[in-house]
């Protein structure tokens, strides 16, 4: 017998559910905003620019409370793995689950860490027409011009490394699909994906929760709003 035939068959795949409608909501509103809000800015539309930084505001909110009481596949704690967890991908001998993997999952946190400070640094910024409503972040007011004018040059070089992890990412996408034969984009649009058989879909949560981290982001952006 080859050694061929005494190869043990690769599992079956069932196709399962793994991402919620907010998680893939959430991403591809950030894939459209994103170069929205370059292009104001690019275009000097300020007060544009900063009512877009308003929306991303909710959208961050939203993710962060979602990743602490949203689905299985959404939580911080499903997809952030310790150094063993993280070796343990690198060496193939990991359980497989759906979701992030851990090198994923840390890139999804540093992509949120990174937006949570261009967006911070953006909120206290400075226009460079003091005179235009709307045209400075909300809370400019809090720190002195100087200060602003600093947080402003921050907020500015901040988008670069943004740009470097956005390009780091669309790579990994490629190497998934290329290299190792896996569609990562399809799942993110359909939320459903193939993994071996036995794994187990992402759990939903109530709808309750939903609405509770709607109401919280929207909370937190309507009163930055106020602030203008």
């Amino acid at each position: 017998m080859s050694e061929a035939a005494d190869a043990p068959a690769p599992p079956p795949a069932n196709r399962v559910r793994i991402w919620d409608g907010p998680t893939r909501i959430f991403h591809w509103a950030i894939v459209l905003l994103i170069p929205a809000m370059w292009w104001t800015a690019e275009n000097e539309e300020i007060a544009l620019h900063v009512t877009l930084g308003l929306v991303m505001v909710a959208l961050i909110v939203f993710r962060l409370v979602w990743g602490l009481i949203g689905s299985s596949t959404a939580r911080f704690a499903t997809f952030l793995k310790g150094p063993r967890g993280v070796m343990a991908y690198l060496k193939g001998s990991a359980t497989h689950s759906v979701g992030h993997n851990p090198l994923g999952g840390w890139s999804v946190a540093a992509m949120l860490l990174v937006l949570v400070a261009q967006v911070g640094l953006g909120l206290f910024a400075e226009s460079t027409d003091g005179y235009e409503v709307g045209a400075s972040g909300p809370l400019t007011n809090l720190v002195s011009l100087e200060t602003a004018e600093r947080l402003t040059d921050l907020h500015e070089l901040m988008f670069n490394l943004l740009l470097a992890l956005i390009a780091l990412h669309i790579a990994a996408v490629l190497y998934y699909a290329v290299i190792k034969r896996r569609n990562l984009v399809g799942p993110m649009i359909t939320g459903s994906g193939t993994a071996p058989a036995g794994t187990l879909p992402v759990r939903k949560v109530s709808v309750l929760r939903i609405a509770f981290a709607l109401a919280v982001s929207a909370g937190v952006a309507l009163y930055l709003w106020s602030l203008l």
